[in-house]
């Protein structure tokens, strides 16, 4: 009996995986975390960033925004990062070397991690979790253990980081770091 089934050749199907995984990525688009590297992003408390100066390694490494929005480095001390873009955070740095420190100072920072999103309301477990680029309001139901019985399961509140604006949300919405989602009530 002849077999329907082809053969396939282990480069062949490597290739065709390598394609389709290029294909998929160029019409996904950019990524959040894509986005805040080119300046969309507004950094705040609970941030962690790399700083490199380009050849200091004394002053380059991994930091955090501290709770009052302030980022600490060495030589120069203390800067007010909460609510800077990464490329204000880069300005205000070659700012601050340049006059004392270095005569043509470069730097680049860039996001490792995302300050944390919270959600409160009707879900299993509610509290503080670490944001995840490309998140959902119902990836984050998930992350809390899911729905209490009493959920409101197809509408939420967002009230996003930042300018503190409460939005509708629904289970497809984005989450963005530092957000607090609120899970409702239902009545019946």
């Amino acid at each position: 009996m002849p077999s329907t089934w082809r053969a396939i050749n282990p480069p062949d199907f490597l290739i065709r995986a390598f394609v389709l995984l290029i294909l998929s990525i160029a019409f996904i688009g950019p990524s959040f975390s894509a986005s805040a590297q080119k300046g969309g992003y507004r950094m705040g408390s609970g941030d962690q960033v790399r700083v490199v100066v380009y050849g200091q390694a004394n002053m380059s490494g991994d930091f955090s925004i501290a709770g009052d929005g302030t980022l600490s480095l060495p030589f120069i001390g203390s800067i007010k990062a909460g609510g800077m873009t990464v490329r204000d955070l880069e300005r205000a740095i070659v700012g601050r070397l340049k006059p004392d420190y270095l005569k043509n100072p470069r730097v680049s920072v860039a996001v490792l991690n995302f300050r944390p999103f919270d959600i409160i309301g009707e879900v299993q477990k509610p509290g503080s979790y670490p944001y995840r680029d490309g998140m959902t309001v119902i990836n984050a139901i998930a992350m809390a253990g899911g729905f209490t019985y009493r959920a409101k399961e197809k509408e939420f509140r967002i009230k996003r980081a930042g300018d503190g604006r409460i939005e509708k949300a629904h289970r497809t919405t984005r989450v963005r770091p530092g957000d607090v989602i609120e899970v409702l009530e239902r009545w019946f």
